[in-house]
């Protein structure tokens, strides 16, 4: 929230301070400086006036989204049908405002609900809609994927499976911007270019359902990406805390961009062969589970 003309204010929590650290990393990798404070005020009205200030200023836009949303319902009897890119969008600009309502501000309910029935009025078209998506898998073969410096989550991952399962072959560098980069490279998880976020899915998310990547094992690393890169909780991945801190590390400890993609690829690997022997002998953790949560018989 915008508090003067050169000065803007977020909570004191540890997802702010975790964005912080990533943006100074990102920084400091491309020869800057950066320093991060933390501020605080006296008095408990002045804490008060600007938690209510975050409020109105997510109410506002909720109602300006909520308006717009209302314009496009199909009036009884109508079979107007938005375009599934149009949806996506509308779906975009909730999540970016959801993201900062820090503090439960009036007018997301209705959002929720207005989203929901012009999502739920594309439900027949679905199916082909999925159809016209998806790729196939040999037109990407021996290519070069682009992507942003200093990768995080969803691009190490995204890179991680476009080597396991879409091509084998496959090179990586990183761009600034799209147009730098040569014109037979494929882009992922930059913005407008390539396969992205679509909807309320992250770049990984994406790239699994275009290539029709059916297996258990990516689809619950799937959930684990999806909740550390847009922070929304919706699948509530127990893992997600543990994989954040371990890449942190490693961009903390990657220089080098390629060095930091190839380390973050090895430990999607070895997520990826984890979780498919959990799926696999799913038994003996049960077992041990429900021994250690017996009771003891004196």
């Amino acid at each position: 929230m915008p508090l003067k003309q050169t000065a803007y204010v977020l909570p004191d929590s540890p997802e702010s301070r975790e964005d912080f650290e990533w943006l100074r990393v990102e920084i400091e990798g491309s020869g800057g400086e950066a320093v991060i404070l933390s501020a605080e005020h006296l008095g408990a009205e002045a804490e008060a006036a600007l938690v209510e200030e975050f409020r109105r200023h997510r109410q506002a836009a909720y109602a300006e989204l909520a308006a717009e949303l209302q314009r496009l319902r199909p009036k009884s009897g109508a079979r107007r049908q938005l375009p599934v890119r149009d949806v996506a969008r509308y779906r975009e600009r909730f999540n970016a405002i959801e993201r900062i309502d820090f503090f439960g501000s009036a007018g997301r309910d209705r959002v929720v609900t207005l989203l929901s029935a012009l999502e739920s009025s594309r439900a027949d078209n679905d199916g082909e809609a999925t159809s016209s998506r998806t790729v196939a898998s040999e037109e990407y073969k021996g290519r070069l994927w682009v992507t942003r410096p200093r990768p995080g989550v969803d691009r190490m991952a995204s890179a991680w499976l476009i080597k396991r399962f879409i091509d084998a072959r496959a090179t990586f560098n990183f761009v600034t911007d799209a147009k730098n980069a040569p014109s037979n490279a494929l882009a992922f998880d930059m913005y407008g270019v390539g396969f992205g976020h679509e909807g309320d899915r992250c770049t990984f998310e994406t790239l699994a359902s275009r290539f029709r990547i059916k297996d258990a094992a990516v689809a619950r690393l799937a959930e684990v990406v999806h909740d550390l890169d847009l922070k929304d909780g919706k699948f509530g991945a127990l893992d997600a805390g543990t994989l954040g801190a371990a890449i942190d590390g490693l961009q903390m400890s990657c220089v080098d961009d390629h060095k930091l993609l190839e380390q973050g690829m090895i430990l999607f690997e070895a997520m990826y062969r984890s979780f498919g022997q959990q799926a696999r002998s799913p038994r003996p953790r049960a077992v041990a589970r429900a021994k250690r949560a017996a009771p003891r018989r004196k």
